[in-house]
């Protein structure tokens, strides 16, 4: 960013904070993120009741991370002279829309569809909350609006999988997602009443994205933490066919041991925090090993559902650490560019979860899912080695 695209930042900070709006946008980050990951507690009665495989039932979420990718690419430039208010809204109605199509789809290609709809709005909504958010609150008060707006994320994480499996049993699974869709309607509501009118400014080029995968470490570090998402995301995506399949365990208690994982992720945000102040380097590549031996022991060992209740939660916990690491990194790799990196990051996650969830249905239909954790966590396990060999950590000077 240049000194005028700083100065127009800047003109635009308010003088007051707008926390209605903030929340607003809290909301739609919990609905986006419920969404998205609703399939992977309800992935059985989907490919039941739809006639289909649960590897290609799967495919609802690689479909919505590969249009968030695409989207969270292109957004801001295809948007740039439209009023950021009219852009976030329409993220919302995108996912009242989508959850609709969901509930209401008599086959897998209209249910794909619905999830494009989702893909198209989570892509555009990471691309622009952040921004929109140093537009919403005064420079001192960014980090506390940010810690709220990304504690949509861990109450989606915690809420939505064992929420999702236990109203999946009670109500079926198209019920689910009629009442995630009150949830884009309560956020739609919302930042209706509170969203202020913003006028684009800057001018967004995809070419800096480019300019900045080129820097040193970049490209190693987006091959690491490529590696490190897709093995989380393709045990994250089969985990109730795996419970159920292999494990035993009946809908409460998947529904209970998907709690512990949100519960242990939510603790583990904060322990990565802490552990990311003494040692970068190793918590980048301890993260990753811990969750490839509890995905292995998972799948080589005869477990019973409560030690594997204790293996899913220790996964869970080291996996909450990992996006705190990351970000980390990022800032200290390239200081000057922190939103480009951060851009580049979030296309590498979408990306990780496209092929986690592809990758994993194909192995999923031809071993099951003891296949699908065993392969996962020897990648997790590669991932970890890479980065404790191959991958630098100390700070880089901002570039002039």
């Amino acid at each position: 960013m240049n000194k005028s695209d700083t100065a127009r930042e800047n003109a635009s900070a308010p003088v007051t904070a707008a926390w209605g709006a903030v929340i607003s946008l809290t909301l739609g980050v919990f609905g986006l993120v419920t969404a998205e990951f609703l399939p992977a507690s309800l992935l059985t009665p989907m490919a039941a009741d739809l006639a289909v495989s649960e590897g290609l039932a799967g495919q609802a979420v690689s479909i919505t991370a590969v249009l968030a990718m695409v989207t969270g690419l292109f957004i801001a430039s295809v948007t740039r002279r439209i009023d950021r208010r009219h852009v976030l809204i329409g993220f919302s109605a995108l996912l009242v829309v989508s959850n609709l199509l969901v509930a209401y789809a008599p086959n897998l290609v209209l249910l794909l569809l619905g999830r494009v709809f989702l893909g198209i709005g989570i892509g555009g909504f990471w691309a622009m909350s952040a921004a929109t958010v140093m537009r919403l609150v005064p420079e001192a008060l960014v980090p506390r609006a940010l810690s709220l707006l990304f504690s949509g994320v861990s109450a989606a994480t915690v809420f939505a999988a064992p929420l999702g499996s236990y109203l999946g049993d009670q109500i079926g699974w198209r019920n689910v997602f009629l009442l995630a869709s009150l949830l884009g309607i309560l956020a739609l509501v919302v930042q209706l009443a509170t969203l202020p009118r913003m006028a684009p400014n800057g001018h967004t080029r995809l070419r800096t994205m480019f300019e900045v995968m080129m820097r040193p470490r970049m490209g190693f570090g987006m091959l690491a933490s490529l590696l490190v998402f897709t093995g989380h995301f393709a045990l994250f995506t089969y985990v109730r066919p795996f419970l159920e399949n292999v494990t035993g365990v009946a809908v409460s208690g998947i529904s209970a041991i998907l709690l512990g994982f949100g519960v242990a992720n939510f603790i583990g945000t904060f322990l990565g925090g802490a552990l990311v102040e003494r040692n970068m380097r190793l918590t980048l590549a301890a993260m990753p090993l811990v969750m490839g031996v509890a995905g292995l022991s998972l799948a080589m060992l005869t477990g019973t559902p409560v030690s594997d209740a204790i293996l899913v939660a220790l996964w869970g916990m080291a996996f909450g650490a990992v996006p705190v690491a990351w970000s980390t990194w990022i800032t200290r790799t390239v200081p000057d560019e922190a939103e480009s990196g951060g851009g580049l990051m979030v296309v590498a996650i979408q990306f990780a979860i496209a092929l986690g969830a592809a990758a994993g249905g194909a192995v999923f239909n031809v071993s099951g899912a003891t296949g699908v954790f065993a392969i996962s966590g020897l990648v997790l396990i590669f991932a970890g080695l890479l980065v404790s060999v191959g991958l630098r950590t100390e700070p880089l000077p901002a570039k002039a």
